[in-house]
């Protein structure tokens, strides 16, 4: 049996982002449920949301090693090697990757439907005025019905970590909080430095600033009532 030994897994921009994601993600639903005056705070948090992803599809570029994509990513030979019981490697397994890879597509899908969707009453997306109405209403559509599938990822990662924690002895969520775990295979993750960080960083804010239109000029303002004179 090959001797365990502690490696860096998770960097700390990666354990960042995974955390702030899952508050941002757990006030999106609320503010969305409760509606009304909530849901410009809905709208904050969908932009917050959508500075993260950038962050993190960036990151899965420049950041550490067990960060990047070309690491993870679930090709149909790494998922086959792993069924057969064939694959160790620290970082996420195949079957984990297909969860990582959904759980950032959705939100993503989320974000970028919700800079354009309405809430039939007051709240509109700051790209509303791009689209127009119709449009706007079927991305509001797609939105709404994008929850439902966001839910039971979260719901299918949650039942994944317990399954691992109970049933395999292996504990997921450790690492993702101190970034360590004790394996027997593969060596700290290397690179992701802080020059990689802050470009990614200031990438990210940029899209967010694209993101919240407050580019666009102001609308006109409406055209005056002449009052008149009897």
């Amino acid at each position: 049996m090959s001797e365990t030994r502690k490696i860096l897994i998770w960097d700390l921009p990666t354990r960042l982002f995974h955390w702030l994601l899952v508050l941002a993600i757990v006030a999106l639903v609320v503010t969305g449920k409760a509606g009304g005056s909530w849901m410009e705070w809905h709208g904050r948090l969908g932009l917050l949301v959508l500075g993260l992803l950038v962050f993190r599809l960036l990151w899965g570029v420049m950041g550490s090693t067990y960060a990047r994509f070309a690491g993870f990513f679930p090709t149909p030979a790494k998922v086959a090697a792993y069924l057969r019981g064939q694959w160790h490697a620290p970082g996420h397994n195949p079957l984990g990757a297909c969860s990582v890879l959904a759980l950032l597509a959705v939100p993503l899908f989320q974000a970028l439907t919700g800079l354009v969707a309405n809430d039939d009453i007051a709240f509109v997306g700051p790209l509303y005025d791009l689209v127009g109405r119709d449009l706007s209403n079927l991305a509001t559509r797609w939105h709404l019905l994008a929850v439902n599938v966001l839910l039971a990822l979260v719901a299918l990662h949650v039942a994944a970590i317990l399954f691992y924690a109970h049933i395999k002895k292996d504990n997921l969520v450790k690492p993702m909080v101190l970034g360590w775990k004790d394996s027997a295979h593969g060596e700290s993750a290397r690179g992701g430095g802080w020059i990689a960080f802050v470009l990614a960083l200031a990438l990210a804010v940029l899209a967010v600033y694209g993101a919240s239109g407050a580019w666009l000029p102001e609308p006109p303002p409406p055209a005056a009532v002449e009052t008149p004179a009897w």
